[in-house]
């Protein structure tokens, strides 16, 4: 899950697995696969950095096993 801020300033939790399409039209609107649609203050890159970063604290035991 990865946290974003609606236009409105609330704070929303996201699972970041079911993220179907991000565009920035100018603010940025997420789809989901379920065909919900959340329209963020955050740009598509804040939002893929912190996807990045949720990835790579849940599956970083993973890597470390793999590097060793």
């Amino acid at each position: 899950m990865i946290e974003v801020t609606r236009i409105n300033g609330t704070k929303i939790m996201i699972n970041s697995d079911i993220i179907e399409m991000m565009e920035e039209t100018p603010d940025t609107v997420i789809t989901l696969t379920n065909g919900h649609k959340y329209i963020v203050s955050e740009k598509t890159s804040q939002i893929k950095e912190s996807i990045v970063s949720f990835r790579r604290e849940i599956y970083k035991d993973l890597i470390a096993v793999d590097k060793n």
